[in-house]
C-alpha cells in the first residue's frame, strides 16, 4: 500500500508534516481548480510540508524509484528535507531529486504544489535555448548558424538605420550574452510606453536604432541584456507558424507537458528571458533531457552538439557572486544559456550544469553522477542552493 510504504520510507519525518491538506490520494499536495487561476503569490501557504521517498507514478512520463532503494542515503535527503520544512534553509517550495533517470524524492513545501505550474524567473532562458536546439535538431537552422549574424535571420527590419556593429551581434554570441548591445535605463522605459510600436521585429528595429555602437569591448558578459529576446526573435522568424506553437508542438508535447504557462512580452512573442511558468516535475524531465546529451525516451530532440555547447564552459563568469553559492562552489561559467560551476566535496570537485531562476528556481544536472538537483522557491535568493547541493547532497549519492 502507498501509505504504508510511505510512512516506513519517512519515519524520521513527523506526521504532521506528512499529512498535509489538500493532498490527492497519493498524498502530494494539489493546487484546487480556484487556486490554479490565481496569481502565484496568492497562493496559499501549505500548513505543513510534504515529503515523499517513493514518488507516485503519475502517468506523465516521469520514471519514479525509491530513495534508498535506487541510491542515495535516505536518512541524510529526509534530514535535509525535514530542514527546508522547518525553513531553516530559506523558502522552499518543491525539492525533487532524480538519480539514474528515476525520480526518487519529492517534496512540496509553502507554495508548492505538484500540479501547479511555478515561475522560472530566469530559467526560463534555458528553456528558450532548449527552443533554438529543437528549431536545429528540426533543419529550420543549422550549427554553422550559430556564427551568423542576428540580423542575417530577420527579414523585416531596415539597415540603414541601424548603429555600427550591429552585424557583430550572432546567435552564438546572444546565447553567451555577448550580444553587446548598450540600452540606457531612459531607453528601455520608453519602450514600455508605447508597446505598439515594438510589436514583431519592430523592437529589435528600436534595439538596433537607439543602442550605442556594438564594438568588441561592449561585447562582454551581460547578464540578459536583451540577449534572450533576440534568439526568440530568430526562433519566430525561421520555424513555421509561431514560436509560441513551436514551444506547444514541437518541444513540450513532445515531452509530455502540458500544464504551463508562457506569457509575453512587449514584441508580442513569448517572453525569452522570464514569464514562464511550468511543474516542478516538468523541470526534472528538462534535466533529464539536459542529461540524456538532447535524447527524450529515445528520441533526439535537441541535437547532441547543441546540448554539449549548452552544458559547456564557453566563458569563465567569476566566483566573486556565484547564485546560490558559497564555500564549496567556484569555478562559476556559462553556456548556452545554462550556468555551471564545480562543486566540492571532500577531496574532489564535480562539475554541475544549472538552468537558474531568481528565487530560487534551479534545474541542476551533475552527469558525472547522473544526479538532477530541481528546486523552486521565492523571495530565496540568498538560499545557497548550490552550496547545498555540495554539502549536504553529494554525499547522499557519492559512493
Amino acid at each position: 500500500m502507498k501509505t504504508t510504504r510511505l510512512l516506513m520510507s519517512i519515519c524520521a519525518v513527523s506526521f504532521s508534516t506528512l499529512f498535509a491538506q489538500g493532498q490527492s490520494n497519493d498524498l502530494a499536495p494539489e493546487a484546487t481548480a480556484t487556486q490554479a487561476t490565481l496569481s502565484f503569490r496568492d497562493i496559499p501557504i501549505l500548513k505543513n510540508g510534504f515529503m515523499d521517498a517513493t514518488p507516485a507514478d503519475r502517468k506523465d512520463g516521469v520514471p519514479v524509484g525509491e530513495l534508498g532503494v535506487d541510491g542515495g542515503n535516505k536518512e541524510m535527503i529526509l534530514k535535509l528535507a525535514q530542514e527546508i520544512a522547518d525553513n531553516k534553509l530559506g523558502t522552499f517550495d518543491s525539492f525533487l531529486i532524480a538519480y539514474k533517470g528515476k525520480l526518487l524524492f519529492e517534496s512540496y513545501f509553502t507554495r508548492g504544489r505538484i500540479n501547479l505550474p511555478h515561475p522560472q524567473a530566469s530559467a526560463t532562458k534555458a528553456h528558450t535555448g532548449l527552443l533554438l536546439g529543437r528549431a536545429i535538431q528540426l533543419g529550420y537552422l543549422t550549427m554553422a548558424d550559430l556564427d551568423k549574424p542576428v540580423v542575417s535571420f530577420l527579414k523585416d527590419l531596415d539597415p540603414t538605420k541601424f548603429v555600427e556593429g550591429v552585424e557583430k551581434i550572432t546567435l552564438h554570441k546572444a546565447l553567451t550574452m555577448r550580444g553587446g548591445l548598450r540600452i540606457s535605463k531612459e531607453q528601455s522605459e520608453e519602450f514600455e510606453k508605447n508597446p505598439a510600436a515594438l510589436k514583431g521585429q519592430s523592437m529589435v528595429q528600436a534595439l538596433f536604432e537607439r543602442s550605442a555602437p556594438i564594438t568588441t569591448e561592449s561585447q562582454h558578459f551581460s547578464y540578459g541584456n536583451y540577449n534572450p529576446e533576440l534568439v526568440m526573435q530568430v526562433i519566430e522568424a525561421v520555424v513555421p507558424g509561431s514560436a509560441r506553437d513551436f514551444i506547444k508542438n514541437e518541444l513540450f508535447d513532445k515531452m509530455g507537458i502540458t500544464n504551463y504557462d508562457w506569457q509575453n512580452e512587449i514584441s508580442g512573442l513569448p517572453a525569452a528571458g522570464w514569464r514562464s511558468s511550468i511543474t516542478s516535475r516538468a523541470m526534472v524531465k528538462l534535466g533529464i533531457l539536459a542529461m540524456n546529451k538532447g535524447k527524450w525516451n529515445g528520441e533526439q530532440l535537441i541535437p547532441e552538439a547543441f546540448i554539449a555547447k549548452t552544458n559547456s564552459r564557453v566563458l569563465h563568469t567569476g566566483d566573486d557572486d556565484v547564485y546560490g553559492g558559497g564555500k564549496d562552489v567556484f569555478n562559476q561559467g556559462y553556456g548556452y544559456f545554462r550556468w555551471n560551476a564545480d562543486l566540492k566535496h571532500g577531496n574532489k570537485s564535480y562539475y554541475s550544469t544549472s538552468a537558474q531562476g531568481g528565487g530560487g528556481q534551479f534545474i541542476i544536472v551533475i552527469k558525472e553522477l547522473d544526479l538532477i538537483i530541481v528546486t523552486t522557491g521565492h523571495n530565496n535568493d540568498g538560499n545557497g542552493t548550490l552550496q547545498i547541493t555540495a554539502e549536504r547532497i553529494l554525499p547522499a549519492f557519492i559512493k
